[in-house]
């Protein structure tokens, strides 16, 4: 056949195997795998190896390691809560207005937080007061340590930018910056 058609022998072959399909002998578990990373998107292979065996799979972890990387199935995981918030200080804790208040318009309630920046070699921190109603950012300041004048630069900033009426409720967390003497 390969002289009668006028080709060569490796064409002849490489013709065959495109021209049947492969059939994909991992569909059915494919759709299973898939199924549990759906519905519990933080399982990674071996949680997900384990519920298949519970479910009658015969599959060992290489096979659908294999399969989630073909697919593209990560393992999306919690992040685990951090307190960083230091509650215990001799500072004085103010009752939480925050709660009981209905916003109207702007200059009514104001919220701060302290958080850090991970630069390559170091840390920065960034003091922010945003108004709650409008959630604009109105004052903020940066510095590479967390002293307690970092939270009252940001303050300062809102006051000259705002200058708001009084009765403006200014909240934050319970953390030694908020509840120093400054």
């Amino acid at each position: 056949m390969v002289e009668l058609g006028g080709i060569s022998r490796p064409s002849f072959y490489r013709f065959e195997e495109e021209a049947t399909p492969k059939v994909d002998r991992d569909m059915d578990l494919r759709d299973a795998i898939q199924r549990i990373a759906l519905k519990w998107p933080s399982y990674g292979r071996p949680r997900i190896t384990a519920e298949l065996k519970r479910q009658g799979w015969k599959v060992g972890p290489n096979r659908v390691r294999r399969i989630m990387r073909e697919d593209n199935l990560l393992c999306v995981r919690k992040r685990k809560f951090v307190v960083t918030t230091d509650s215990n200080h001799g500072g004085k804790v103010y009752p939480n207005l925050k709660s009981t208040m209905d916003l109207t318009g702007i200059n009514q309630l104001w919220v701060a937080d302290i958080t850090y920046i991970r630069l390559e070699a170091e840390f920065v921190y960034l003091a922010v007061v945003i108004d709650a109603f409008s959630r604009r950012v109105i004052g903020w300041a940066l510095d590479r340590t967390l002293a307690n004048d970092l939270p009252i630069q940001a303050l300062r900033l809102a006051l000259e930018q705002r200058q708001p009426a009084p009765g403006l409720v200014h909240h934050s967390d319970h953390g030694s910056k908020y509840a120093s003497q400054d």
